[in-house]
């Protein structure tokens, strides 16, 4: 590289850097648009539209009605933001809260009232006609088409003209599909149920012989009558063409809304302020920039002008993904930081691995510029194995898990892709134009010292001793808990549900003041962790506690008045459900299980070894394990955040142990008849133990600072995965490569590789 080429890559960083830190700060224009403050905030961190629903009819809806109804619109409202969130009220309210939106009246619009949905026939079987075509003529004067029942609904429930119900729906999407002559036109796919399915192919056969129409009824009027072009039995069809994209997703909507077992009505609703409060944002900034500073003074320290060119790269990083958050519009929330946490772990991660390896080429006796270049060479499939293994569990989180879970997943395939682009291609850049300018003198990159290999191998049989031990008494002390208060782990209100409280105070107050001055009467009486939300332009605040008795509430209220002075009729209290569903729960372990078979599958297929891909796993089971009963043992609260440090657990055990599978994989490549297994795994180890150290360092330094100076919340987030960083860089060291080397013994290869 020349000189000249040189200075210019160099300018352009630093241009890059001050100019993507400059639309960070401001934005391109005037109003702020591009910059962090407009990137998009979940309920968590900013507040948004809440809507209350009550079910309609003078009983209250079967408890499975109301479980399948929460679940579709928690699939319904996802459409607006992946961080929605929908759960039960009392017996029969649902409430919807909605983050990052403040016109209730728009979401209601757009939304639609939840009822009952129809599919009519067009005549009964005595050849009545349910519905005819009538010219209408509005107020302006202006004549259309529309249609009219000629029976009411209870009518045609009886004598079986209404075909299909909302119910026997499964799914329906706008899409952009062609017509005959390969035009592109708007349509709306329908996907049956298995029953639906049936009842559709009787349906459109009838109408199809006859020559009719199948019209779709909803909320007392007609949304849809399409014509019947043939006969469907695969319970797949189509509704086309459609003016627009916009009505064509207007009509899926209110399918998809019509579809809920339980007829809704709106009750009230509001605007309410963020769960964890305007502080957690401003800590968790100020944590992020304080620890992204110790690790980049920590990356020069240690590794010199390699350190100060990967520095210069992770402050791109981080102005990128704050710019790409706000152009790929993504939601942001805690569970959001922690995949932005491990993803700079993560690039710090692809940096240390490549430093080691040049430092270690200068060591064998290679020119500077030779030892940059197969240091990345060499590097570069610990890197790529690493990173497309979380991003392959990303992905399939991305498409399987439920809304909250989807958030964690897009930050963090954002960021592991950008750690990647930092890394391999800025970085190296960097550092080749630092070496044409004429920084070539080798105490500038360093030398790797020649170490000998630790016989970790020789400690496996204390090191899985341990690891069972801290597993074992972990499941002990979940018996015991489970034992003194029926529940294994401290569940928070999103795992149980619990009672919400609204007090209406005399003066306005500030979700800090609440939090400073009424929590602590709420925690005295009802022995509960609380969580607040103000409700905007009003002097109302919800408190969300355990699920309190009569006594309880009583008492609450009672302790409300003395000491705040509000009236008694401006408390209300009503049983909520938990936001975190059953089928959440579950539609989040088949994603996790998934994401596991499709890493064991990568795995398999780049190490062409299964037992690296079951040693990888064993040891992402233990890390879990391991965190599972710190939860256990010190009850941290057990909340929205806990999948998203679980999940960044898993992604960090998994990266940190193919670094160290790819080094066995290369030494085993090389290596003589003469030597030992277990030499080359110990060698692997302690080749890569600087990188596991510094890794986990750097990381736990910039959880660590969120510990220090987050709230309450971000403290049991960051609390367990801190306690998930160090057990990870243990079972990489410690576990895997033994576990390994165990089934190598155990299971040996058929034939020599």
């Amino acid at each position: 590289m020349k000189k000249s080429k040189a200075i210019v890559i160099l300018l352009c960083a630093i241009l890059a850097l001050v100019g993507l830190t400059y639309v960070d700060i401001f934005g391109y224009d005037g109003a702020g648009a591009g910059s962090a403050s407009d990137i998009s905030l979940g309920l968590d961190l900013a507040g948004g539209v809440s809507i209350t629903y009550q079910a309609v009819g003078d009983e209250a809806p079967s408890t499975t009605d109301m479980a399948d109804t929460i679940y579709k619109l928690q699939q319904r409202v996802e459409t607006y933001s992946t961080e929605a969130i929908v759960y039960q009220e009392g017996l029969d309210r649902i409430n919807i809260e909605i983050p990052g939106v403040s016109d209730a009246n728009a979401i209601l619009k757009e939304l639609g009232k939840p009822g009952s949905l129809y599919f009519i026939a067009q005549t009964d079987d005595a050849g009545n006609q349910n519905y005819s075509v009538q010219l209408l003529t509005d107020a302006n004067g202006n004549t259309y088409t529309g249609y009219g029942l000629n029976k009411t609904i209870e009518e045609m429930l009886a004598d079986g003209s209404i075909v299909l119900m909302g119910t026997d729906v499964k799914d329906a999407r706008a899409v952009t599909t062609q017509d005959s002559m390969q035009n592109s036109m708007f349509a709306v796919s329908l996907t049956m149920t298995d029953e639906g399915t049936q009842k559709f192919a009787d349906a459109t056969r009838r109408a199809y012989q006859n020559g009719e129409t199948i019209a779709i009824y909803y909320d007392g009027e007609f949304v849809s009558v399409p014509s019947v072009s043939s006969v469907i039995t695969n319970g797949s069809a189509q509704i086309s063409p459609m003016e627009s994209a916009a009505a064509a997703e207007q009509l899926a909507s209110t399918i998809r809304i019509g579809g809920l077992k339980v007829e809704l009505e709106e009750l009230h609703s509001k605007v309410v302020g963020a769960q964890l409060g305007v502080e957690a944002i401003s800590t968790s900034l100020k944590a992020g920039a304080i620890g992204l500073g110790i690790v980049i003074a920590f990356m020069i320290v240690v590794y010199l002008i390699s350190g100060f060119a990967a520095s210069i790269a992770l402050c791109l990083y981080v102005a990128m993904i704050v710019l790409l958050l706000n152009g790929f519009d993504m939601t942001l929330t805690l569970s959001g930081v922690a995949g932005i946490i491990l993803s700079i772990g993560m690039a710090v991660d692809a940096n240390v691995i490549i430093f080691a390896r040049i430092r270690e080429e200068i060591a064998a006796g290679k020119t500077v510029y030779n030892a940059i270049k197969t240091g990345y060479e060499k590097a570069l499939s610990a890197i790529v194995d690493g990173n497309i293994t979380t991003l392959i569990a990303a992905g399939v989180l991305f498409f399987l898990a439920p809304g909250t879970i989807k958030g964690f997943a897009e930050t963090l395939a954002l960021g592991i892709v950008l750690s990647m682009f930092t890394a391999l291609v800025i970085t190296k850049y960097i550092m080749y134009a630092f070496y044409a300018i004429g920084v070539r003198n080798v105490k500038w990159y360093g030398v790797a010292k020649d170490r000998k290999p630790v016989n970790f191998l020789s400690k496996k049989n204390l090191f899985f001793g341990i690891s069972l031990a801290v597993i074992v008494a972990g499941f002990v002390i979940m018996g015991v808990n489970k034992a003194n208060t029926g529940d294994m782990l401290n569940y928070s209100l999103e795992f149980k549900g619990g009672t919400a409280t609204t007090v209406t105070f005399n003066e306005s107050m500030s979700l800090e003041e609440a939090t400073a001055t009424v929590v602590p009467v709420i925690e005295q009486v009802t022995g509960s962790a609380v969580q607040v939300q103000n409700v905007q332009e009003s002097n109302e605040i919800i408190f969300k506690t355990n699920s309190l008795n009569v006594e309880q509430r009583e008492a609450l209220n009672a302790a409300l008045i003395e000491n705040f002075g509000v009236s008694e009729a401006m408390i209300t209290s009503e049983t909520i459900s938990s936001t975190i569903s059953n089928e959440m729960k579950s539609d989040t372990i088949i994603a996790v299980v998934v994401a596991i078979v499709c890493m064991l599958i990568y795995i398999r297929i780049r190490f062409k070894d299964l037992r690296f891909g079951v040693s990888s796993i064993a040891a992402l089971v233990h890390d879990v394990l391991v965190v599972l009963a710190f939860y256990a043992a010190a009850k941290v609260s057990v909340g929205n955040t806990f999948i998203a440090c679980m999940l960044t657990i898993v992604g960090y055990s998994v990266n940190a142990t193919i670094v160290i599978f790819d080094r066995v994989r290369e030494n085993m490549a090389v290596m003589s008849r003469k030597d030992d297994l277990q030499d080359v795994v110990n060698k692997s180890i302690t080749q890569t133990l600087t990188r596991s150290i510094f890794t986990s360092l750097t990381t736990f330094i910039m959880v660590a600072c969120l510990y220090v100076l987050g709230v309450t919340s971000i403290r049991d987030f960051a609390l367990p995965l801190m306690v998930g960083i160090v057990c990870g860089a243990y079972s990489s060291v410690c576990i895997t490569g033994a576990l390994w080397y165990v089934l190598r013994q155990k299971f040996p290869a058929k034939t020599a590789k």
